[in-house]
Order: C-alpha cells, then structure tokens, then sequence
C-alpha cells in the first residue's frame, strides 16, 4: 500500500523542481534565437526553421505579430513570449527600408554592414551628417558647450562612427532634450562600416576595444566562454557579471557568433 503523505511529499517536490528549472526571461531581440533558446521558449524545430530561413533572407521581423506571421507560433506561446520582445532601433529601420524607404541594407561580407536610410524631412538639405559634424558645429545647439563637443566628437571616434542615433543618449553629460535638438539638425547620413568582433574567439584586449565593454567584463565573457564551450547567443551576455544588459542591442550590432 502507497503511503499517501509520502506521494504527497513526492508531488510537492517535483512542482518545485518545475518552478526552479523554469526559464527565467529577459528582454531579447526575437531575430536572434538559436536552437538552444527557440526550445527553452517551448518552439519547435519547425517554428525555429521559419523564422533561420526568414533571416537567411536578410531580413528582420519588426513586432510580435510579424514574429507569429513567419514562425507560425500559437497565440497561448505569443502571449507568453511578446512582452519580452526588445527591437532595436536599426531593426525598424531595416523594416522601413523592406518597404521601399531609404536605402537597402548593404553587405560587404559577414563581417561588416553599412545601413543607410534617407532623410524625407522638408528641411533635408539643411541637415549635416553626425558623423562628420565638427565639434565647433555642434556648439552652435542650446546646451552645448566646449566641453560636451569635443566629448561627442571623441565619443564617436571611439566608436569609429555612430550607427544609429540613439548611440548619442550614450554620451556622459547629454541631457535627453539636448539630443533631441542635435538629432533635429543632425542625422546620420552616411554610416560607417563596421568591423565585427567574434565573440566566440576574440581575446579580452579586442573584446574591450568596444567602448561599451570594459576590460573586466571582456575577461569574464572568455572565461565563460571557455567554461561553457562557447557562446551560442547574445543573449548569454546578460548573465555575465556587470554587462550592460541595458545596451545589448546595441552592442549586439559590433560582434558576430
């Protein structure tokens, strides 16, 4: 005979057994979802295929309902998955430029891109290019003095260029309405072509030329590379001690699996 209070304890200790293997989520651009992660999510090999071929496309999806239209996802797994969504600001832009505005996204090789995309405004011909706009130029906005200017310019040759604008929110002492009136004289124009890292076998000293990354943090992606045999999705990045989580889309765009 079963002892009753004996399989009761056994039930309550596999529900939370469940609750602790249950996959905790943060916010993840869904275009960059490895086999590893489309299963944790509960996708199937089929919903996973959808959305690799969709991207061999070179191609993005821009909401969740368009991330349902190419993997053909439930509602229930959608409703699940949708608040956790993050689309960077390049993605909508590659999304615009699907639909016929601006410029296509170019390619040299896997290892670079350049993204441009056209300036519609009534005022286009009064607006300079951020990436080559001078520090002197940039005084001439409400809110910019000597010191910022030459912090932005400096700012954006370490990066070797800004890729997208919202890159300048990333500048120390700019206040967010003081990006708001350089973005409505500047824009960036012409963007550069980028290097990428490979994250998979970068050393400390070329992960941490990335300005977002410091040389600690760089020295922990490999030792958690090397422990773990690999990194298989950006996503893993959060884990680590004292990324910036906050800015993954953006450091996303500088390094490759």
């Amino acid at each position: 005979m079963v002892d009753e209070a004996y399989q009761s304890k056994l039930e309550e200790l596999k529900v939370e057994n469940q609750k602790k293997d249950s996959l905790l989520l943060f916010p993840f651009n869904p275009n960059f979802i490895s086999d590893y992660k489309g299963y944790s999510l509960g996708m199937s090999s089929e919903e996973i295929d959808r959305l690799k071929a969709f991207r061999d496309k070179n191609q993005y999806v821009n909401s969740a309902k368009e991330f349902q239209k190419i993997t053909l996802v439930s509602d229930s797994l959608l409703e699940i998955l949708s608040p956790y969504f993050k689309f960077p600001e390049w993605t909508n832009k590659v999304w615009l430029q699907s639909k016929g505005v601006g410029k296509s996204l170019q390619s040299n090789n896997s290892n670079s891109f350049s993204v441009q995309v056209k300036d519609h405004s009534e005022n286009n011909n009064q607006i300079k290019d951020l990436n080559k706009v001078s520090a002197e130029e940039l005084r001439s906005i409400n809110g910019i003095g000597d010191v910022l200017s030459h912090r932005i310019v400096k700012f954006r040759d370490l990066l070797g260029g800004f890729v997208v604008e919202k890159q300048l929110n990333h500048v120390y002492g700019l206040e967010p309405e003081v990006v708001k009136r350089i973005l409505d004289r500047f824009k960036i124009l012409e963007s550069p072509s980028i290097s990428k890292i490979n994250i998979n076998r970068a050393s400390p000293y070329d992960l941490s030329k990335l300005v977002y990354i410091k040389y600690e943090v760089a020295s922990r992606i490999v030792d958690y590379r090397e422990i773990n045999g690999g990194i298989d999705s950006f996503d893993e990045l959060i884990k680590i001690e004292d990324f910036p989580a906050e800015r993954i889309d953006i450091i996303e765009l500088y390094l490759q699996l």
